[in-house]
């Protein structure tokens, strides 16, 4: 193996520079190839930028508690700095090695990679962890990827997260509500424990106001000594990516429809433009599925030399074959176009791009507190971002960015940075999270960015009505505490407790691994009218939930059936899911002792539980509205029945929804008929403000 710095021996050259981080001189290390028969993958380790810091980042991390890594995405760090640590001895005497991100896919992906690099098998000495899925061993892994948002749940059962050495929390510029919930806990616990190393790792320039926040521990610190432990001082160190050159095309003029211009501009560098595989970046599964059917008809069609497109969409809810084509590298003569949302904007490295067309916007969450409806909008891309994207251009050799917006635009009206997920999201998960993890003064909380206090407040009033919180804001026993073991959101949590006392729990667990599930249907342009009459087949006068429940059934019924689930439209990876998380909320249910019981075909009281988990998002249809306007009984807001609903155009007087989406009108998704009687017998100190008008 290459030689490392080891604590010691000579130290290697350092420079301190004026901003207190570190920047090191590059030495010349021998590095022969290792002897592990497998060359190869060791040679292109080594081609990798981050590799010429690896004794660099080794002597940082040996030296100080926090070491952030700046480094553009491609650079290897996430691959890389895990099985640095692991050389180095950092996995010795069954410690473990973590490494954070924020999306699961990311985590598949890279752990996959590790393993084979590693020339092991995934789930032994690498493994990975994201929700309803654990590929580890509690014995053999030592480089363990996980989502941020699995880490926080560890910490319930071991809360100064004793089994890691280093914690390495990736993407933390994506700034998703996990990484700051976990930054700020992670502050916390190295207090505890100054022998825990952090690396902090984001692809911008966020490293300035990350190293000033871990900084600010230093006065708890008090008797700190050089001697005693690693410099409480983060260390900065900035990873030159292999970025080449990347030529930025912008449009004349502002363009009408952004599906429509991607089409044509992938069909425009198909036809002008040499060999390289092209990445488009759209906002969601609707515009991505709608861009590869009309990407596919072309090479159908295949005018001029569109047939050698190979058309493949990346989205989060994408099955493991799907992802592979991804990631395998093109035949010759081919050209592969990846449709994509934002998270190959960071967290995924996509190997052979040379092209990237910028949609410049992006699904994002945007939560108002007053209204309580969160609502996931189109919304314009940061310029941050569009760094990042065009950056995905210049991995292999120089490229091109063609981005679908004015450059005066870009320059005079594009926002600098993103806002933090946190300071625009429905914060009831989160608050839930600290309570469980003993934080109970959550004002008081040092958070990387803080959220608002209103938001913070509706969250309180939430749980407190959920039955979740006390009057002292303390989780109650059991309630609390059972919600919050189960990894949902609080409200599914709580239909399923509910579920337990009306004697339909085996009803409420499907319906939530339904809910944990981004749709069940099988979607695609033109092919509307033939789901509308599949929807028919199973759809219940009570609404979605019970719809999903005859669909459940039918897909027992079926022998689990894929050819099943074509004839009827219905997304077969979707239902193997479902019957996966079914069979751990199983498991988790009955750990807290619910006793599963199915309400043997009363769909009232599978309702009643619905009702129980979300009351907060009760409706009333308006009296005398044509056009079927609801008005929520909190807040009064405007809202409608999503078409993809069983009861669209059917709308009953009351229902509760699951979430609200907002393109033209808000859209309420998963909705279900109740009686207004059944709100005040769930929630009475929510809803008794109402009690004096006439319902």
């Amino acid at each position: 193996m290459s030689q490392f710095w080891k604590p010691g021996t000579e130290k290697p050259r350092i420079l301190d520079d004026e901003e207190g981080g570190v920047l090191f001189l590059s030495s010349s290390f021998s590095s022969s190839a290792s002897g592990y028969g497998f060359a190869n993958i060791e040679k292109q380790r080594q081609r990798l930028p981050v590799y010429k810091y690896r004794t660099a980042i080794l002597y940082l991390v040996e030296t100080h508690a926090t070491t952030i890594i700046v480094g553009e995405t491609g650079s290897g760090k996430t691959t890389q700095i895990p099985q640095y640590l692991k050389e180095a001895g950092w996995a010795d005497g069954g410690r473990v090695i973590a490494c954070t991100q924020p999306r699961r896919l990311a985590v598949q992906a890279v752990a996959s990679r590790v393993a084979e690099e590693m020339s092991v098998k995934l789930g032994e000495e690498v493994g990975y962890t994201i929700r309803f899925e654990d590929i580890t061993d509690a014995d053999a892994t030592r480089i363990k990827f996980l989502t941020d948002g699995v880490l926080l749940r560890e910490m319930m059962d071991d809360p100064l997260l004793t089994k890691y050495s280093v914690i390495m929390v990736d993407e933390a510029h994506e700034r998703s509500i996990s990484t700051d919930i976990l930054l700020g806990l992670l502050k916390k616990i190295q207090r505890r424990r100054p022998e825990l190393r952090l690396i902090i790792s984001s692809a911008t320039i966020e490293a300035r106001s990350m190293s000033d926040f871990f900084r600010s521990s230093k006065k708890h610190q008090g008797l700190e000594s050089e001697d005693l432990g690693p410099s409480m001082e983060p260390a900065i160190l900035s990873v030159e990516g292999r970025g080449f050159n990347v030529q930025i095309h912008y449009v004349e003029e502002p363009v009408q429809d952004y599906v429509q211009a991607s089409v044509s501009t992938v069909l425009l560098i198909n036809d002008q433009e040499p060999a390289g595989d092209i990445l488009v970046f759209l906002t969601g599964q609707d515009d991505i599925d709608a861009v590869v059917k009309m990407l596919t008809e072309e090479t159908q069609n295949s005018r001029k030399n569109s047939s050698g497109l190979i058309v493949l969409p990346l989205y989060s809810g994408l099955s493991r074959s799907e992802q592979d084509l991804i990631f395998s590298p093109t035949p010759r003569g081919k050209r592969k176009v990846v449709i994509s949302t934002n998270i190959a904007e960071t967290s995924l490295t996509l190997e052979g791009i040379v092209y990237v067309v910028d949609s410049g916007f992006s699904k994002q969450r945007f939560y108002n507190p007053i209204s309580d409806i969160e609502n996931l909008v189109v919304a314009p891309i940061s310029k941050a971002s569009a760094r990042q994207r065009a950056g995905r251009a210049g991995r292999i050799r120089p490229g091109k960015c063609y981005r679908l917006y004015t450059e005066e635009y870009f320059m005079n009206e594009m926002s600098a940075e993103g806002i933090p997920e946190i300071q625009r999201s429905n914060l009831v998960d989160c608050v839930i999270q600290l309570k469980a993890l003993g934080i109970d003064n959550i004002l008081g909380f040092d958070w990387p960015a803080s959220p608002s206090p209103e938001a913070m407040i509706r969250a309180l009033e939430v749980l407190y009505s959920l039955g979740v919180l006390d009057n002292d804001a303390k989780l109650t026993s059991p309630v609390g505490f059972q919600v919050a073991e189960i990894p949902l959101e609080p409200m599914i949590s709580k239909m399923i407790l509910a579920s337990s006392e009306l004697g339909c729990s085996e009803e409420a667990i499907t319906i939530a691994a339904v809910l944990s599930i981004q749709s069940i249907w099988f979607s695609g342009r033109g092919v509307q009218k033939q789901l509308d009459e599949a929807k028919l087949r199973f759809a219940a006068a009570e609404g979605d939930h019970v719809t999903f429940l005859n669909i459940y059934k039918g897909f027992l019924h079926s022998g689990k059936s894929s050819q099943w689930c074509h004839k009827n439209f219905i997304n077969y990876h979707a239902m193997k899911k479902v019957m996966e998380i079914r069979e751990q909320l199983r498991r988790i249910t009955l750990r807290l002792g619910i006793v599963l019981k199915s309400s043997e075909g009363d769909m009232q009281v599978v309702r009643k539980a619905v009702t129980a988990g979300f009351f907060a998002n009760a409706c009333r249809l308006e009296p005398f509205s044509h056009n079927g306007m609801y008005k929520t009984i909190r807040g009064s807001q405007e809202v409608y029945i999503h078409p993809s609903s069983v009861l669209f155009r059917v709308n009953p007087k009351w229902v509760v929804y699951h979430s609200v989406v907002s393109t033209d009108r808000q859209y309420m998704r998963n909705v279900i008929t109740i009686d207004p009687s059944w709100l005040t017998e769930a929630a009475p100190h929510f809803y008794q403000q109402q009690r004096q008008n006439p319902m």
